[in-house]
């Protein structure tokens, strides 16, 4: 009886892992993830993208508007604008995956361990989430960039995530609170089930939405602090990225004199990628919430059927034919 059980135990698992990342099967998930892929292609295929070096030098085209040579412009001394935006992407999404997978995992092991103990082991993970999430994280950063030449990409994006897993802790410490008292926990506990094999295959796969959810927003925090340190100087601007390419803009004065291939491209990347996970986001938020996906199901079943979703009244067929009153 032992080798049927585990595999039901095992179907079991697989079917809520993949019931969990159900939350991508929408419009806005899709959306989301094909404009960040794009980014991440960029980021892989950089050298083989970018027309030239970014460091490349051209004294003859100067501060040149965008052509067929330089697609968005060159710099003040003659570098390739296009090609330190594609290389420049390289260093955002490293930066900003790296420090959402060191917050996430922080989260998921404070938040769910403190969620399912009790008394003071739980009290004590709590405090410490506390504790860092009074923690100023720009004072903090600007003292760890100091230490550093040319910090390196995993350095920033290590001090990222080690300010950034708190608010995803007190989520997860909140969810598993109310799953660590549902009758399949009770039932895994009262089975003898270790502690590791509870929090992995009963309450993990219970868990990936808000995982998911504070995995995307730390990946926007993080890549909106790399490119605002970036563009206050904080990080030196030989570390190329969005923020060093606006930084560069704005000191050899690109906004006024309205060199707008200069300043443009990364901010409309920035924009990009943010709208990317904020569609994400909603994504998932609508898998989450109960009322926003049924809304969201309608609304896509009007729609299949012609209905205009927009409309405030109900159309109501009535009869043709009436009856005269005397």
């Amino acid at each position: 009886m032992t080798a049927p059980l585990n595999i039901i135990t095992r179907s079991t698992a697989r079917s809520r892992f993949g019931a969990a990342f159900a939350m991508f099967r929408n419009r806005k998930s899709i959306t989301g993830l094909s404009i960040l892929g794009f980014f991440v292609l960029v980021a892989i295929f950089a050298d083989v993208l970018a027309p030239y070096s970014p460091t490349k030098v051209d004294p003859t085209a100067r501060f040149q508007a965008p052509s067929f040579e330089h697609w968005l412009g060159t710099t003040h001394i003659g570098e390739d604008v296009l090609s330190q935006v594609i290389h420049g992407t390289r260093g955002v999404i490293v930066v900003g995956f790296l420090a959402a997978i060191i917050a996430t995992l922080i989260a998921i092991i404070v938040g769910v361990i403190s969620g399912y103990l009790s008394g003071w082991r739980s009290e004590a993970l709590s405090a410490l989430t506390n504790v860092f999430l009074v923690i100023p994280g720009l004072p903090l950063i600007i003292i760890v960039a100091s230490m550093f030449d040319n910090p390196p990409l995993f350095v920033i994006a290590a001090v990222l995530g080690l300010i950034g897993w708190a608010w995803g802790a007190r989520v997860l410490r909140a969810q598993t609170m109310s799953l660590r008292n549902r009758d399949f926990i009770q039932a895994a506990r009262a089975n003898g089930e270790p502690l590791r094999r509870i929090i992995a295959v009963e309450m993990l796969p219970n868990l990936m939405a808000l995982i998911a959810a504070s995995f995307v927003g730390t990946v926007t925090a993080a890549i909106l602090g790399l490119t605002t340190l970036s563009y206050i100087g904080v990080i030196p601007v030989t570390t190329y990225n969005w923020g060093t390419i606006l930084n560069w803009a704005s000191a050899q004065g690109a906004f006024r004199q309205n060199q707008w291939w200069w300043y443009l491209p990364p901010g409309l990347c920035i924009a990009a990628i943010g709208v990317a996970l904020s569609l994400i986001n909603f994504g998932i938020d609508e898998y989450v919430n109960p009322r926003l996906r049924s809304a969201g199901e309608r609304a896509r079943a009007m729609k299949k059927k012609g209905l205009n979703i927009n409309d405030a009244v109900t159309a109501v067929r009535t009869n043709t034919t009436t009856k005269e009153t005397r």
